[in-house]
């Protein structure tokens, strides 16, 4: 489940809906500067003898001058083909369900207050690794019975209360419910939600994709991964996207070990999206992750220059969202569930991972 950012474009520092955000972004007039050609008379060297011809000065391209027409482009882009199916509209949302009270529940529980940011790291010894590991394999196990629910007519209630009984039966409490006066269970996000989908009385279609984000509560520790999966008889276009916003995934993890910065994660997600048209949501961000359910670092999606390295031993999400259009998005009254502005679709993928020495352990596995 992740972290909401407000970026500004100015000379401010972002802000997060957890908190104040301890890393400051570039403005964007700062990030895209320069044009990458210019004209102009040449009056100097050998070109002195054509003083009438016009010499063409090029400038290098930086990555993220190109990013930006890549991102103008795919934005002007005509997407009428994607909005035949209707738009998103919300069902009727059941009451809470019960968790036994022998079960261990968080501290946000008891208040419906949003928690502050955590500002530690969460970085573990082998004995909290251990129990972080059997947090994280419990979220994979629950995930992959989860998405076996998906197919048409199915509601995304009965999903939630599916991943409820699963959570609650191994002794976990399932993080999402109560976490700043959020609903349910888990998320379900459909077709253009982003995240943070709230579980109701909707069926699924032929034709739709969901992300469902588990996140359970283990012996004090929170194992948090999402996965997007095809309902019924799903389109080429959305297939690659949500092909795509895996293997991003799979990028971002690559580049992660004991002292690499943060910020070669979003270079290299960005980078894979980029091939194929798609955009990489800024607002919602990965987080560190273990006793706390969010807490720093923050990791960007996007291309950033933010500072900061990774450590052996700490564990924190990665969970990059890929747009079909813009990368804008609105949020509906219930202050959670969250869509793309044009109405076009969006798929995520997320792992919570441990950096060691040489790499990085994906914990969210069975």
């Amino acid at each position: 489940m992740e972290l909401a950012a407000s970026v500004s474009h100015g000379h401010g520092s972002s802000s997060f809906l957890h908190g104040s955000a301890k890393p400051k972004l570039n403005s964007a007039s700062a990030l895209f500067t320069g044009a990458p050609l210019s004209l102009s008379p040449s009056s100097t060297g050998r070109q002195a003898r054509c003083p009438n011809k016009l010499v063409v000065h090029a400038k290098r391209i930086s990555g993220l001058e190109e990013a930006m027409r890549i991102r103008r482009e795919r934005e002007l882009q005509t997407t009428t083909k994607f909005r035949k199916r209707p738009p998103l509209r919300r069902g009727r949302v059941s009451p809470r369900l019960p968790v036994p009270d022998h079960i261990p529940k968080p501290p946000y529980v008891s208040s419906t207050s949003l928690p502050d940011l955590s500002p530690e790291y969460q970085i573990h010894d082998s004995e909290s690794i251990a129990k972080m590991r059997a947090a994280c394999e419990l979220a994979a196990r629950v995930l992959d019975a989860a998405g076996k629910l998906v197919r048409p007519s199915v509601t995304t209630n009965e999903i939630d209360k599916a991943v409820h009984q699963m959570i609650i039966e191994a002794g976990a409490y399932p993080s999402p419910l109560g976490y700043g006066g959020f609903p349910k269970s888990v998320c379900t996000s459909v077709n253009e939600c982003m995240c943070h989908g709230i579980p109701d009385s909707r069926q699924l279609q032929d034709g739709d994709i969901i992300n469902i984000d588990v996140t359970v509560y283990l012996n004090g520790y929170h194992g948090d991964t999402s996965k997007t999966f095809l309902c019924g008889n799903v389109s080429d276009g959305l297939k690659r996207l949500v092909k795509v916003t895996e293997e991003c995934l799979e990028k971002g993890i690559a580049v992660c070990k004991d002292g690499a910065s943060f910020k070669k994660i979003g270079k290299r997600i960005s980078e894979h999206a980029e091939k194929y048209g798609f955009g990489v949501v800024e607002r919602f961000v990965g987080h560190g992750v273990g006793k706390v359910f969010h807490s720093e670092p923050i990791i960007y999606h996007n291309r950033n220059e933010n500072p900061g390295c990774m450590v052996e031993g700490q564990t924190f999400t990665i969970e990059p969202i890929l747009t079909m259009g813009s990368i804008e998005c609105i949020t509906w009254p219930d202050n959670w569930t969250t869509l793309t502005a044009d109405g076009n679709p969006a798929a995520q993928f997320e792992h919570t991972i441990l950096i060691t020495r040489t790499g990085a352990e994906i914990l969210t596995i069975c």
